[in-house]
């Protein structure tokens, strides 16, 4: 069935389909970039963006999907809310991440975006409610200088500089990666500490959601 991803970048795009390659080879992605949404979303406020983000969402439904997934934790929340309205499952990429960090005690959230750090601490206090769990000790990091590179091209420096900062926490449980585009610092660290990135369970829960829904319609 297919399913509609969110990004608003287009570097997320080979990295979803290399993803769904690996694990999903049935699932059909439509991929949808609008890079000027987070930059809104940074200057204003996450919900500055809702109408454009339910205008996306309303087309890409009218033209099959039958699940969406937001690739962007600072505009997931939006997203994730339009849902009941729209009808099909609509998902946040870093739910199904913050649901396993909020089992720490001590959880240490890195961001290259500081529009990102709110509404994934967010998240985090609401995962814990959910397991019926006191929110995790929760301290911040936030990587100067290496969201530059990213818009620059530079992404090898980008993830360089993320795996830098990854590797210099100490007292924490488990890292949350807290953007998409920070995933392949994972493999570029040297830390004992768990690392968690948001794509590949995000997409397993998505094409979890489509595929529910494909069941749904056929039963």
């Amino acid at each position: 069935m297919p399913l509609a991803l969110l990004h608003t970048s287009p570097a997320h795009v080979p990295v979803f389909d290399a993803l769904r390659d690996a694990g999903h080879p049935e699932l059909v992605l439509r991929h949808l970039v609008l890079e000027d949404l987070l930059d809104r979303a940074g200057e204003s406020g996450p919900q500055a963006v809702a109408g454009d983000v339910e205008a996306v969402l309303v087309a890409a439904v009218a033209e099959g999907a039958t699940a969406v997934l937001c690739t962007c934790s600072t505009i997931g929340g939006v997203a994730e809310s339009l849902g009941p309205a729209l009808g099909v499952p609509v998902l946040r990429v870093d739910r199904p991440m913050a649901a396993a960090a909020a089992r720490e005690e001590r959880v240490t959230v890195i961001a290259t975006v500081a529009a990102t750090l709110p509404p994934t601490l967010a998240l985090l206090a609401e995962e814990a409610d959910r397991a019926g769990r006191r929110p995790p000790e929760v301290r911040t990091v936030l990587v100067e200088g290496a969201w530059e590179r990213f818009e620059a091209g530079e992404h090898d420096g980008y993830l360089d500089l993320v795996a830098e900062a990854t590797d210099a926490v100490t007292d924490a449980d488990v890292i949350v990666l807290a953007q998409a585009s920070m995933a392949g610092a994972v493999t570029r660290t040297v830390t004992r500490i768990p690392v968690l990135s948001s794509p590949r369970p995000g997409l397993a829960a998505a094409a979890a959601a489509a595929a529910s829904v494909g069941r749904a319609d056929h039963s």
